[in-house]
Protein backbone atom coordinates (compact mmCIF):
# COMPACT_ATOMS: atom_id res chain seq x y z
CA UNK A 1 0.00 0.00 0.00
CA UNK A 2 2.79 2.29 1.15
CA UNK A 3 4.61 1.87 -2.69
CA UNK A 4 1.47 2.31 -4.57
CA UNK A 5 1.05 5.58 -2.58
CA UNK A 6 4.23 6.74 -3.46
CA UNK A 7 3.68 5.82 -6.87
CA UNK A 8 1.10 7.66 -7.43
CA UNK A 9 2.36 10.59 -6.01
CA UNK A 10 5.40 10.51 -8.50
CA UNK A 11 3.25 9.75 -11.82
CA UNK A 12 1.09 13.02 -10.41
CA UNK A 13 3.94 14.89 -10.10
CA UNK A 14 5.78 13.72 -13.35
CA UNK A 15 2.65 15.15 -15.13
CA UNK A 16 2.83 18.22 -13.43
CA UNK A 17 6.41 18.08 -14.77
CA UNK A 18 5.39 17.03 -18.59
CA UNK A 19 3.25 20.06 -18.36
CA UNK A 20 5.29 22.58 -17.24
CA UNK A 21 8.20 21.40 -19.99
CA UNK A 22 5.75 21.55 -22.67
CA UNK A 23 4.97 25.37 -21.60
CA UNK A 24 8.35 26.64 -22.37
CA UNK A 25 9.44 27.99 -25.72
CA UNK A 26 11.54 25.69 -28.01
CA UNK A 27 14.32 28.80 -27.31
CA UNK A 28 14.35 27.96 -23.63
CA UNK A 29 14.75 24.24 -24.27
CA UNK A 30 18.07 25.04 -26.20
CA UNK A 31 18.99 26.84 -23.72
CA UNK A 32 18.59 24.07 -21.02
CA UNK A 33 20.55 21.48 -23.36
CA UNK A 34 23.26 23.93 -24.05
CA UNK A 35 23.78 24.39 -20.60
CA UNK A 36 23.84 20.77 -19.64
CA UNK A 37 26.26 20.18 -22.80
CA UNK A 38 28.31 22.65 -21.73
CA UNK A 39 30.51 20.88 -18.68
CA UNK A 40 31.62 18.42 -21.29
CA UNK A 41 32.16 20.95 -24.19
CA UNK A 42 34.54 22.90 -21.33
CA UNK A 43 36.33 19.53 -20.06
CA UNK A 44 37.21 18.80 -23.63
CA UNK A 45 38.51 22.34 -24.47
CA UNK A 46 40.42 22.33 -21.21
CA UNK A 47 42.36 19.23 -21.59
CA UNK A 48 44.01 18.09 -19.60
CA UNK A 49 43.91 19.55 -16.36
CA UNK A 50 45.65 16.92 -14.87
CA UNK A 51 48.24 14.50 -14.93
CA UNK A 52 47.60 11.68 -18.01
CA UNK A 53 48.36 8.14 -17.06
CA UNK A 54 49.85 5.45 -19.47
CA UNK A 55 49.09 2.05 -18.61
CA UNK A 56 52.27 -0.23 -20.31
CA UNK A 57 51.59 -3.85 -19.66
CA UNK A 58 54.98 -4.98 -19.84
CA UNK A 59 57.71 -4.55 -16.86
CA UNK A 60 59.70 -1.63 -15.97
CA UNK A 61 62.81 -1.31 -18.12
CA UNK A 62 62.36 -2.94 -21.52
CA UNK A 63 62.43 -1.89 -25.05
CA UNK A 64 59.06 -0.80 -24.86
CA UNK A 65 58.96 0.78 -21.86
CA UNK A 66 61.81 2.64 -22.91
CA UNK A 67 60.69 3.88 -26.18
CA UNK A 68 56.88 4.62 -23.71
CA UNK A 69 58.66 6.86 -21.63
CA UNK A 70 61.10 8.59 -24.13
CA UNK A 71 57.41 9.69 -25.89
CA UNK A 72 55.85 10.41 -22.27
CA UNK A 73 58.35 12.83 -21.40
CA UNK A 74 57.81 14.95 -24.90
CA UNK A 75 54.01 14.65 -24.83
CA UNK A 76 54.11 16.09 -21.45
CA UNK A 77 55.24 19.44 -22.49
CA UNK A 78 53.17 19.43 -25.21
CA UNK A 79 49.98 19.34 -23.77
CA UNK A 80 51.28 21.28 -20.26
CA UNK A 81 50.40 17.63 -17.62
CA UNK A 82 52.22 15.20 -16.39
CA UNK A 83 52.17 12.06 -18.61
CA UNK A 84 52.91 8.96 -16.67
CA UNK A 85 53.43 5.58 -17.50
CA UNK A 86 52.23 2.94 -14.69
CA UNK A 87 53.41 -0.44 -15.62
CA UNK A 88 50.81 -3.24 -15.26
CA UNK A 89 52.59 -6.36 -16.46
CA UNK A 90 50.66 -9.66 -17.19
CA UNK A 91 48.87 -11.59 -19.67
CA UNK A 92 50.95 -10.99 -22.62
CA UNK A 93 49.42 -7.09 -22.00
CA UNK A 94 46.02 -7.89 -21.80
CA UNK A 95 45.87 -6.95 -17.72
CA UNK A 96 46.85 -3.20 -18.88
CA UNK A 97 44.52 -3.33 -22.00
CA UNK A 98 41.50 -4.88 -19.84
CA UNK A 99 42.13 -1.49 -17.34
CA UNK A 100 41.65 0.55 -20.07
CA UNK A 101 39.19 -0.98 -21.71
CA UNK A 102 36.96 -0.31 -18.83
CA UNK A 103 38.16 3.55 -17.56
CA UNK A 104 36.10 6.52 -18.42
CA UNK A 105 36.49 7.76 -22.41
CA UNK A 106 37.79 11.34 -20.50
CA UNK A 107 41.81 11.24 -22.02
CA UNK A 108 43.21 10.36 -18.84
CA UNK A 109 44.18 6.92 -18.80
CA UNK A 110 45.73 5.60 -22.24
CA UNK A 111 47.03 2.28 -22.98
CA UNK A 112 51.00 1.77 -24.70
CA UNK A 113 50.69 -1.26 -26.52
CA UNK A 114 52.78 -3.32 -28.54
CA UNK A 115 51.62 -6.11 -31.21
CA UNK A 116 50.88 -8.41 -28.66
CA UNK A 117 47.68 -6.88 -28.70
CA UNK A 118 46.96 -7.85 -32.71
CA UNK A 119 47.75 -11.42 -31.33
CA UNK A 120 45.68 -11.90 -28.01
CA UNK A 121 42.15 -12.06 -29.92
CA UNK A 122 43.59 -15.33 -31.52
CA UNK A 123 45.21 -16.83 -28.65
CA UNK A 124 42.74 -15.41 -25.76
CA UNK A 125 39.32 -16.02 -28.03
CA UNK A 126 37.64 -17.62 -25.00
CA UNK A 127 39.45 -15.84 -22.02
CA UNK A 128 39.56 -12.58 -23.28
CA UNK A 129 37.51 -10.02 -21.35
CA UNK A 130 37.47 -7.12 -24.07
CA UNK A 131 37.05 -6.37 -28.09
CA UNK A 132 40.22 -4.53 -29.02
CA UNK A 133 38.13 -2.98 -31.82
CA UNK A 134 34.83 -2.38 -30.00
CA UNK A 135 36.47 -1.46 -26.96
CA UNK A 136 39.51 0.44 -27.36
CA UNK A 137 40.40 3.46 -29.73
CA UNK A 138 43.31 3.74 -31.93
CA UNK A 139 45.28 7.01 -31.14
CA UNK A 140 48.23 6.54 -33.15
CA UNK A 141 51.08 4.05 -34.23
CA UNK A 142 54.37 5.15 -32.69
CA UNK A 143 57.13 3.08 -33.43
CA UNK A 144 58.62 -0.38 -35.34
CA UNK A 145 61.56 -2.22 -33.35
CA UNK A 146 63.20 -4.59 -35.82
CA UNK A 147 64.16 -8.12 -33.83
CA UNK A 148 67.60 -9.11 -33.12
CA UNK A 149 68.80 -12.77 -31.92
CA UNK A 150 70.92 -12.19 -28.55
CA UNK A 151 72.21 -14.97 -26.31
CA UNK A 152 74.61 -14.23 -23.23
CA UNK A 153 78.07 -12.66 -23.26
CA UNK A 154 79.79 -16.11 -22.19
CA UNK A 155 77.36 -18.24 -24.35
CA UNK A 156 79.48 -20.94 -26.52
CA UNK A 157 77.63 -19.74 -29.91
CA UNK A 158 79.41 -17.26 -31.66
CA UNK A 159 77.02 -17.35 -35.00
CA UNK A 160 73.57 -18.24 -35.50
CA UNK A 161 74.99 -21.05 -37.74
CA UNK A 162 76.20 -22.69 -34.41
CA UNK A 163 73.29 -22.23 -32.04
CA UNK A 164 71.15 -23.86 -35.05
CA UNK A 165 73.41 -27.09 -35.71
CA UNK A 166 73.53 -27.29 -32.13
CA UNK A 167 69.77 -27.30 -31.68
CA UNK A 168 69.53 -29.96 -34.47
CA UNK A 169 71.85 -32.02 -33.07
CA UNK A 170 70.28 -31.92 -29.12
CA UNK A 171 66.60 -31.44 -29.49
CA UNK A 172 64.79 -29.74 -26.98
CA UNK A 173 68.30 -29.46 -24.95
CA UNK A 174 67.73 -25.33 -25.66
CA UNK A 175 66.13 -23.04 -24.00
CA UNK A 176 64.56 -19.46 -25.04
CA UNK A 177 63.04 -16.43 -23.49
CA UNK A 178 60.30 -14.44 -24.24
CA UNK A 179 58.40 -11.63 -23.44
CA UNK A 180 55.21 -13.18 -22.52
CA UNK A 181 52.97 -16.45 -24.20
CA UNK A 182 52.20 -15.00 -27.48
CA UNK A 183 54.12 -11.88 -27.59
CA UNK A 184 56.14 -10.75 -30.44
CA UNK A 185 59.09 -11.86 -29.13
CA UNK A 186 57.36 -15.54 -28.22
CA UNK A 187 56.09 -15.68 -32.14
CA UNK A 188 59.64 -14.75 -33.52
CA UNK A 189 60.99 -17.74 -32.05
CA UNK A 190 58.54 -20.06 -32.89
CA UNK A 191 59.02 -18.53 -36.82
CA UNK A 192 62.75 -19.18 -36.45
CA UNK A 193 62.10 -22.45 -35.32
CA UNK A 194 59.39 -23.71 -37.94
CA UNK A 195 62.09 -22.15 -40.76
CA UNK A 196 65.64 -23.62 -39.53
CA UNK A 197 63.85 -26.98 -38.40
CA UNK A 198 64.82 -26.80 -34.41
CA UNK A 199 62.31 -26.95 -31.44
CA UNK A 200 63.56 -25.64 -27.96
CA UNK A 201 61.73 -25.22 -24.72
CA UNK A 202 59.97 -22.02 -24.39
CA UNK A 203 60.40 -19.83 -20.73
CA UNK A 204 58.10 -16.47 -20.63
CA UNK A 205 58.43 -13.52 -18.87
CA UNK A 206 56.49 -10.80 -17.71
CA UNK A 207 57.95 -8.82 -19.94
CA UNK A 208 61.53 -8.03 -21.85
CA UNK A 209 63.38 -6.43 -18.77
CA UNK A 210 63.08 -9.54 -16.87
CA UNK A 211 63.53 -11.74 -19.47
CA UNK A 212 66.82 -10.27 -20.64
CA UNK A 213 68.06 -9.85 -16.76
CA UNK A 214 67.73 -14.26 -16.66
CA UNK A 215 69.10 -13.94 -20.39
CA UNK A 216 72.43 -12.12 -19.25
CA UNK A 217 72.68 -14.15 -16.23
CA UNK A 218 72.77 -17.26 -18.69
CA UNK A 219 69.82 -19.13 -17.38
CA UNK A 220 68.32 -19.00 -21.10
CA UNK A 221 70.09 -19.95 -24.04
CA UNK A 222 68.52 -17.10 -26.31
CA UNK A 223 66.01 -15.03 -27.20
CA UNK A 224 64.33 -12.68 -29.59
CA UNK A 225 65.00 -8.96 -28.39
CA UNK A 226 63.31 -5.55 -29.43
CA UNK A 227 66.31 -3.78 -30.22
CA UNK A 228 65.75 -1.30 -27.88
CA UNK A 229 66.28 -3.66 -25.25
CA UNK A 230 68.89 -5.89 -27.18
CA UNK A 231 71.15 -2.80 -28.58
CA UNK A 232 72.58 -1.01 -25.14
CA UNK A 233 73.19 -4.45 -23.77
CA UNK A 234 75.06 -5.49 -26.55
CA UNK A 235 76.89 -2.66 -26.96
CA UNK A 236 77.79 -2.76 -23.08
CA UNK A 237 79.01 -6.50 -23.75
CA UNK A 238 76.15 -8.28 -21.74
CA UNK A 239 75.03 -9.74 -24.59
CA UNK A 240 76.08 -11.00 -27.76
CA UNK A 241 74.46 -10.61 -30.96
CA UNK A 242 73.80 -13.28 -33.35
CA UNK A 243 71.32 -12.25 -36.08
CA UNK A 244 69.07 -9.40 -36.88
CA UNK A 245 65.53 -10.37 -38.13
CA UNK A 246 65.79 -7.29 -40.97
CA UNK A 247 66.34 -7.53 -44.87
CA UNK A 248 69.95 -5.62 -44.24
CA UNK A 249 72.12 -5.17 -41.04
CA UNK A 250 70.97 -2.21 -38.78
CA UNK A 251 73.36 0.32 -38.53
CA UNK A 252 73.67 0.22 -35.21
CA UNK A 253 75.04 -3.16 -35.30
CA UNK A 254 76.99 -3.08 -38.82
CA UNK A 255 78.52 -6.41 -38.15
CA UNK A 256 76.17 -8.85 -37.31
CA UNK A 257 74.36 -10.12 -40.03
CA UNK A 258 70.43 -10.82 -41.15
CA UNK A 259 68.88 -14.15 -40.55
CA UNK A 260 68.23 -13.68 -44.07
CA UNK A 261 71.70 -14.35 -45.10
CA UNK A 262 72.17 -16.64 -42.66
CA UNK A 263 69.59 -19.27 -41.91
CA UNK A 264 66.71 -18.39 -42.54
CA UNK A 265 65.96 -16.81 -46.15
CA UNK A 266 63.20 -14.44 -46.54
CA UNK A 267 62.77 -14.68 -42.45
CA UNK A 268 61.86 -10.49 -41.13
CA UNK A 269 60.24 -9.60 -37.94
CA UNK A 270 59.76 -6.37 -35.93
CA UNK A 271 57.62 -5.25 -33.07
CA UNK A 272 55.69 -2.62 -33.51
CA UNK A 273 53.71 -0.33 -30.57
CA UNK A 274 50.95 2.24 -30.32
CA UNK A 275 48.78 4.26 -28.17
CA UNK A 276 45.16 3.73 -27.43
CA UNK A 277 42.81 4.78 -25.58
CA UNK A 278 39.07 3.62 -24.40
CA UNK A 279 36.10 3.49 -26.98
CA UNK A 280 34.01 6.81 -26.35
CA UNK A 281 36.52 9.24 -25.72
CA UNK A 282 35.89 12.56 -27.76
CA UNK A 283 37.65 12.74 -31.27
CA UNK A 284 38.54 16.40 -29.73
CA UNK A 285 41.13 14.53 -27.60
CA UNK A 286 41.78 11.44 -29.27
CA UNK A 287 42.80 14.41 -32.20
CA UNK A 288 44.76 16.23 -29.11
CA UNK A 289 46.66 12.97 -27.91
CA UNK A 290 47.44 12.20 -31.59
CA UNK A 291 49.00 15.71 -32.77
CA UNK A 292 50.66 14.69 -29.27
CA UNK A 293 52.19 11.87 -30.50
CA UNK A 294 52.99 13.25 -33.65
CA UNK A 295 54.91 16.63 -32.33
CA UNK A 296 57.00 14.44 -30.29
CA UNK A 297 57.57 11.66 -33.19
CA UNK A 298 59.21 14.74 -35.11
CA UNK A 299 61.60 16.08 -32.12
CA UNK A 300 64.92 16.01 -33.30
CA UNK A 301 66.05 14.65 -29.47
CA UNK A 302 63.46 11.91 -29.62
CA UNK A 303 64.83 10.91 -33.06
CA UNK A 304 68.23 10.33 -31.80
CA UNK A 305 67.23 8.15 -29.24
CA UNK A 306 65.21 6.63 -31.83
CA UNK A 307 68.12 6.05 -34.05
CA UNK A 308 70.39 5.13 -31.10
CA UNK A 309 67.85 2.05 -30.73
CA UNK A 310 67.06 1.31 -34.09
CA UNK A 311 63.93 2.28 -33.70
CA UNK A 312 61.64 3.71 -36.36
CA UNK A 313 58.67 6.13 -36.27
CA UNK A 314 55.53 5.39 -37.04
CA UNK A 315 53.32 8.48 -38.16
CA UNK A 316 49.64 7.67 -38.57
CA UNK A 317 46.45 9.14 -37.76
CA UNK A 318 43.91 7.58 -35.98
CA UNK A 319 41.99 6.26 -38.90
CA UNK A 320 45.29 4.92 -40.36
CA UNK A 321 46.35 3.33 -37.04
CA UNK A 322 42.77 1.27 -36.34
CA UNK A 323 43.38 0.15 -39.93
CA UNK A 324 46.67 -0.91 -39.70
CA UNK A 325 45.53 -3.02 -36.44
CA UNK A 326 42.60 -4.72 -38.54
CA UNK A 327 45.17 -6.21 -40.60
CA UNK A 328 47.63 -7.17 -38.33
CA UNK A 329 45.09 -8.83 -36.21
CA UNK A 330 44.32 -10.92 -39.37
CA UNK A 331 47.60 -11.50 -39.94
CA UNK A 332 48.82 -12.69 -36.57
CA UNK A 333 45.68 -14.98 -36.30
CA UNK A 334 46.92 -16.90 -39.54
CA UNK A 335 50.73 -17.38 -38.11
CA UNK A 336 49.42 -18.21 -34.52
CA UNK A 337 46.96 -21.07 -36.51
CA UNK A 338 50.15 -22.46 -38.35
CA UNK A 339 52.00 -22.59 -35.19
CA UNK A 340 49.14 -24.46 -33.11
CA UNK A 341 49.62 -22.09 -29.99
CA UNK A 342 46.27 -21.72 -28.18
CA UNK A 343 46.61 -19.87 -24.96
CA UNK A 344 42.55 -20.55 -24.08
Amino acid sequence: MIHCKQSRRASSGGRRGYAWLASITGSAVMAIVAGMAAPDAMAQENYPSKPIKVVLGFSAGGGTDAIARALAKHMAGTLGANVLIDNKPGANGNIAAEEVSRAAGDGYTLLYNTSSIASSPALYSKRLSYDVSKDLAPIALTASLPIVLVVPAKSPFKTVQELVAYAKANPGKLNYASAGNGNVTHLAALSFEDAVGIKGMHIPYKGEAPALVDLMAGMVDYYFATSAGAIPAVKSGRLKALAVATKAPLDTLPDVPTLDATVAKGLEMSAWSGMMAPAGTPPAIVAKLNGAVEKALADKEVQAYFANQSAQASSSTPQEYGAFLDKEIDALAKVIKKAGVTLD
